[in-house]
């Protein structure tokens, strides 16, 4: 439809239940979705509109949309549930902070967005993060196709379940991340946070920095490329890796199989019997190096 043709709103209050229902090629301007009517689902069922520069103060204002984009906006913690079951939507320079923000879309992208959302992102398809900050707990769960660049992300039990994801540049402080995760790779990042990444299956982790305790144990096709494992201790047990590290690391747990390259492990610990049977190859660089002088 031409711009021309679109329907412009501008400078309104909508306080009312389903204020812009099924609402279609329109732009939306210096609007407050707020007041003592205290309706909810105002813009449920709509498609092909823009929200700029709009407060939200409302819950479950966009439920059902389509092909829709939100910019400059802010969504406070009394709009629970903003976004459930919409697809194709860009969401830029915008405050989400209430409860479930997003939950069953699909075909989602973020940029620059300030995220202040417990129980974040679940169940979501296709779904771009760029530029952005994040604080939530349960943060992605059972999510598929995520792509997150340049995310500094705060919370307990972050992308448990997540199937399909490339993570860059990030920064996570968590713990319990990517617990059940499935074919998920994170580049140049740090991961802060105990218990990491417990139960997945092809986790790989390129030039990343490490820390906290018993990392990375039960895990399956576990790969790491030139990481940094600091103030960690207990690896991997029980997982099937293979690690290259740049920097010793303070013990090594039960690993079953593969081969873990490290300069130095202040204890390696085989008490397990399968462990015991030394099928995954230990090798500690600086120990052979002074080995290889004697």
């Amino acid at each position: 439809m031409r711009d021309m043709e679109r329907k412009v709103i501008a400078g309104e209050t909508f306080d009312e239940e389903r204020a812009l229902y099924a609402l279609r090629d329109a732009d939306i301007r210096h609007c407050r979705f707020d007041g003592p009517a205290d309706g909810e689902s105002a813009l449920k069922e709509g498609q092909d509109f823009r929200v700029e520069n709009s407060y939200f103060n409302l819950r479950y204002p966009f439920w059902h949309d389509h092909r829709i984009a939100i910019h400059g906006c802010e969504l406070t913690p009394l709009c629970r549930a903003a976004l459930w079951y919409t697809d194709h939507a860009e969401i830029t320079n915008t405050k989400l902070h209430g409860i479930k923000a997003l939950r069953e879309c699909s075909d989602i992208t973020l940029q620059n967005c300030d995220i202040l959302s417990p129980e974040f992102g679940w169940s979501v398809k296709n779904c771009r993060m760029e530029d952005g900050k994040a604080e939530s707990e349960y943060f992605m769960m059972r999510s598929e196709n995520l792509r997150l660049k340049n995310v500094h992300f705060t919370g307990k039990y972050s992308f448990q379940y997540v199937k399909n994801a490339v993570m860059e540049n990030c920064v996570f402080h968590t713990k319990d991340a990517f617990w059940h995760s499935e074919n998920i790779t994170v580049i140049d990042s740090e991961v802060n946070g105990e218990y990491l990444g417990w139960y997945s299956d092809h986790l790989t982790l390129i030039r990343c920095r490490i820390t906290g305790t018993q990392p990375l144990c039960y895990c399956k096709n576990l790969t790491l490329v030139d990481c940094e494992m600091v103030e960690t201790d207990l690896a991997f047990e029980r997982s099937d890796v293979q690690a290259t590290l740049t920097a010793p690391i303070d013990s090594i747990k039960n690993p079953h199989f593969g081969s873990i390259t490290v300069p130095r492990a202040g204890a390696v610990i085989l008490d397990e019997p399968v462990a015991m049977e030394r099928r995954c190859v230990i090798l500690e660089t600086e120990k052979q190096e002074r080995d290889n002088r004697i």
